[in-house]
């Protein structure tokens, strides 16, 4: 397929849905963040995304670690005291 033909039909897409103009990568960027708020494990994420360096993946993404060591806290606590 073109990019320019792809690109077309993706701004034809968000237009449909009623969504905000953005750039294709903006899309990459949200489904990484969603994959870590699920708590996909960082080696995955960053294999999904073609990064070389799994550091590369956590610290483009850390915004959500803090979240995700919550939640790990959380179930580490329902663990040991239940």
């Amino acid at each position: 397929m073109n990019p320019n033909r792809a690109l077309e039909l993706f701004e034809r897409l968000l237009k449909k849905a009623g969504l905000p103009d953005m750039q294709l990568h903006d899309l990459r960027h949200s489904i990484a963040t969603i994959l870590f708020s699920m708590g996909v494990h960082p080696k995955v994420v960053q294999e999904l995304l073609g990064h070389n360096r799994i550091q590369e993946t956590v610290d483009t993404y850390s915004q959500v670690l803090p979240t995700i060591h919550r939640e790990a806290i959380k179930k580490l606590e329902d663990v040991l005291w239940k």
